[in-house]
């Protein structure tokens, strides 16, 4: 537990500032409990007001949790999730949001994760988050390339660009822990992209390990892994075109992560790299909902704005 005490501080003083005559709510599954409870002991040692909520890890990213933990969720001034399977995505987190709840998700959180991806000063994140997004602010279209092959045109209509920063301080705000992306939920895209980075099931891809997706109208028509069509097919018996939408669009901004690891949570954050993922989008801005988010990272991205390139933070070796 000790090990964790650190990003636990980082997590409940500096992302989420909790105060003294504030409530808690530390939301975990069965195989993050260490995770939840060096939060839950932090959070306990600032608020008279803090609790715990465990139960079974969801089936998938995605899955609503327990009626009980949505509803301690959103009866929490603050809310931190630790959990196996993203609640990122959820009725859950936006309602708690919508009851003025400071919400934290940190979906498929390791011990490692933590404690790399919250030692970060995340004000020096949410400056590079700033910078980014006045880069890219008004541009009506993104083209992303990279070595590996991706050429993808992304049309923004009237879709806004957010900022996953870290900092949680106002009533109604949500972020990934770890932190550090720009993103937007496009309206349409075309084009091929190219995952050489991380991305579910595989975690990490080989030295050579590309998957390609293809993509038209803003529906990916294509998908080169078995594993992930699979999936997208699954989702798409039940939701039909909504799986295979372009949900996503990520630059990270998190430029204390110099390698990627194998955790999307983590490596989409990491600065110089780009992320693009397929189904819901809901949550983040779009109008499209499905039972699956797959986001899958990219290396070396150049990165144009209405032709101009922008200029991304990088890593630090």
């Amino acid at each position: 537990m000790s090990e964790l005490r650190a990003a636990a501080e980082t997590a409940v003083y500096q992302c989420l500032a909790l105060e003294a005559d504030e409530s808690c709510v530390i939301v975990t599954d069965d195989k993050r409990e260490s995770i939840g409870e060096a939060l839950y002991a932090v959070a306990s040692e600032r608020t008279d007001d803090a609790v715990i909520v465990r139960y079974p890890p969801g089936e998938t990213h995605g899955s609503e949790p327990p009626a009980p933990v949505a509803a301690a969720m959103a009866d929490g001034d603050v809310v931190l999730a630790p959990t196996t399977k993203s609640l990122s995505h959820t009725r859950a987190r936006t309602e708690a949001n919508d009851a003025g709840a400071r919400v934290a998700t940190l979906p498929g959180i390791t011990e490692d994760v933590f404690t790399t991806g919250l030692d970060a000063d995340y004000e020096s994140i949410a400056a590079h988050c700033e910078d980014v997004r006045e880069q890219v602010a008004g541009a009506e279209e993104i083209r992303v390339t990279t070595p590996a092959g991706t050429d993808i045109t992304f049309e923004i209509g009237d879709r806004e660009w957010l900022s996953d920063t870290g900092i949680v301080h106002e009533p109604g705000q949500m972020s990934n822990l770890p932190a550090g992306e720009v993103f937007i939920s496009p309206e349409s895209a075309d084009g091929t992209f190219v995952v050489d980075g991380t991305m579910r099931p595989h975690g990490l891809l080989d030295d050579g390990h590309q998957l390609t997706f293809e993509v038209e109208d803003g529906l990916v028509t294509h998908i080169s892994d078995d594993e992930i069509r699979t999936t997208v097919e699954a989702a798409a018996e039940d939701v039909g075109d909504a799986a295979y939408n372009l949900a996503e669009l990520g630059i990270g901004t998190n430029v204390a992560v110099t390698d990627l690891v194998g955790s999307v949570l983590l490596d989409e954050k990491a600065g110089g790299t780009v992320h693009i993922a397929i189904g819901d989008n809901a949550g983040i801005g779009g109008e499209t909902e499905a039972p699956i988010h797959l986001d899958g990272i990219l290396r070396d991205p150049t990165v144009s704005a209405d032709g101009a390139v922008i200029e991304l933070p990088q890593s630090e070796p």
